[in-house]
């Protein structure tokens, strides 16, 4: 049972800290559940009326990006703290819009505002900024150096796509948001259309904390639109200078498209298509097939399958081991039962691709559980094929959003290897193992690191912790882009460039590369990295305020 938002609700847009009527019709959120329209409807917003978002971001990027730590930091913590505060409301609107239950979303929410939070330690700490001087040396021979200082700038205004599987952490105040607002860029997000509501809300959270905090109310700007329309308006708009992205690769591919064939390109950042690969050796298989099955299916089905890292692919050797696994998935499957799907579009694409691989010549269905009680909910369902099949047949290797999984049969090491060398890129690769599979393993690795962005032991790939160390991308396509990451601290490069200050005088260095280092940042000096105690608190020659 889920109850109604206590906080009114305004259907329109937030376009520098203002509401704005679109006046390009409306849409209404749907309850997933019960096919039940959900009130407010939405005004979308025209082109014209997008280029007041981009104009505000792009006005207000002067101020923001010289942002001083302390100040940038209070503001990521104010906007943490103003989600949290409406966490109830926006968990209970966010069910009824997405049909996701209750605790995976507070989940959901924590990981909204800790990756906040995260970020607010990253500026601070002011490692992202970079900066490398080279002291002059007068005296070089046989040529002089002059002094060259190098730090890392904003690129500018960001957008921001809404993804539809994760209306907290990847949408408005999501990791491309948190990113790029840390890295000193004003931010344009797109609001999903599937779930506006859960999106007004803690856009309105966003935007507050930007007034609460003196800063440019063109810092944050959140926008409905028709269809593709929008998306197209944004990425065209000379203002904006990257692109946050998570979505199907249809959708991805176009805004690189459009992206690239502006006057001036700029880097699209899309998170695409992954079925992330999972590979049982032999050593894997000599224990409990059973529990190794039903966690096999955990990963499968969690949140119905909408996880960007759940496992649509399992290598699993020939072999009585091997068969003794594929009997116990069936029987895990046959007990499992649908959930909700996020949207009925979902849905139908999910039939969609497990018709289509159910088609297929020498693909066999393992198992398949029960519909859910609710619409949208179909049943979950795990085939099975061999490596010449796999490898024969590009719908073998097509991501089907949802819970439905392929289990691929290998033979020998040397088949498994061929297999998994002509895999697209992936988000996640897995291995099952033990010391008795070291030689291949050992075999594998450099196969796996060039196919996937994590590699996993023992475990499963759903789940993606938000840390230093995390990197959540690939090789295309499961992003455009795989030298970055969209989870983590290292998602703040994505939105910096370097730029080099060469013989400037002390009075025109900007703060981070001044001598006297007022912010406390750790820097490399000649090439030896001086790390400064208390690094990013304000000295008190610069107060904190004298920033906003």
């Amino acid at each position: 049972m889920t109850t109604e938002p206590t906080t009114q609700l305004t259907g329109h847009s937030i376009v520098a800290g203002s509401p704005l009527v679109g006046a390009a019709g409306t849409l209404a959120g749907q309850d997933p559940a019960t096919a039940e329209a959900l009130e407010p409807a939405y005004s979308l917003l025209d082109d014209a009326q997008v280029a007041q978002a981009t104009a505000a971001a792009q006005d207000a990027f002067a101020s923001f990006s010289a942002l001083a730590p302390e100040p940038h930091a209070q503001f990521l913590e104010q906007a943490a703290a103003n989600i949290d505060a409406l966490g109830p409301d926006v968990v209970a609107r966010a069910m009824r819009e997405t049909g996701l239950p209750a605790a995976r979303l507070k989940g959901e929410l924590a990981r909204t505002t800790g990756q906040l939070r995260l970020f607010a330690q990253v500026v601070r700490q002011g490692d992202h900024r970079g900066v490398r001087i080279d002291p002059a040396l007068p005296d070089r021979a046989p040529l002089p150096r002059v002094d060259i200082r190098q730090r890392k700038v904003p690129l500018g205004p960001v957008a921001v796509f809404g993804a539809s599987n994760f209306p907290l952490a990847f949408s408005t105040a999501g990791g491309d948001t948190a990113s790029a607002l840390a890295a000193g860029c004003p931010v344009v997000v797109k609001a999903h259309n599937a779930h506006p509501g859960t999106a007004e809300l803690v856009g309105r959270a966003v935007a507050d904390a930007v007034a609460q905090c003196g800063l440019h109310p063109g810092v944050f700007s959140l926008v409905y639109g028709p269809g593709n329309a929008v998306g197209q308006a944004l990425v065209s708009d000379p203002a904006i200078q990257a692109v946050g992205f998570t979505g199907s690769r249809g959708g991805g591919l176009a805004l690189v498209a459009a992206a690239a064939a502006r006057t001036v390109p700029i880097p699209v950042y899309a998170e695409m298509s992954s079925i992330n690969p999972t590979i049982l050796l032999d050593g894997a298989l000599a224990g409990d097939v059973d529990t190794l099955a039903a966690a096999y299916l955990t990963s499968v089905t969690g949140s119905s399958g909408q996880l960007c890292t759940a496992p649509g692919l399992v290598f699993v050797p020939d072999g009585a081991r091997g068969d003794a696994f594929v009997e116990a998935t069936g029987r895990a499957a046959a007990a499992a039962a649908g959930q909700t799907m996020l949207t009925a579009g979902i849905a139908e694409a999910w039939q969609d691709g497990v018709d289509a691989l159910a088609a297929q010549d020498g693909v066999r269905l393992v198992g398949a559980g029960s519909p859910g009680d609710t619409r949208n909910a179909p049943a979950p369902a795990v085939f099975a094929s061999s490596v010449p099949t796999l490898l024969s047949n590009p719908v073998l290797q097509a991501e089907i959003f949802g819970a439905a999984s392929l289990v691929v049969r290998y033979a020998d090491a040397e088949e498994l290897l061929a297999a998994v060398g002509r895999l697209e890129g992936q988000l996640t690769v897995t291995l099952h193992l033990t010391e008795a599979d070291r030689e291949t393993a050992a075999a594998l690795l450099p196969v796996l690191e060039r196919t996937a962005g994590r590699i996993l032991a023992n475990g499963w790939p759903t789940g993606v912790e938000v840390g230093h160390a995390m990197v959540h991308g690939g090789p295309f396509p499961a992003t455009s882009d795989s030298r970055s990451t969209s989870v983590g601290t290292l998602a703040i490069e994505r939105f910096l460039r370097p730029v080099a200050y060469q013989n400037l005088p002390e009075y025109l260095l900007p703060e981070p590369v001044r001598s006297d280092n007022p912010w406390h940042l750790t820097r490399r000096v000649d090439g030896v990295l001086d790390v400064v105690l208390g690094a990013g608190e304000p000295s008190e020659a610069e107060p904190a305020e004298a920033a906003r």
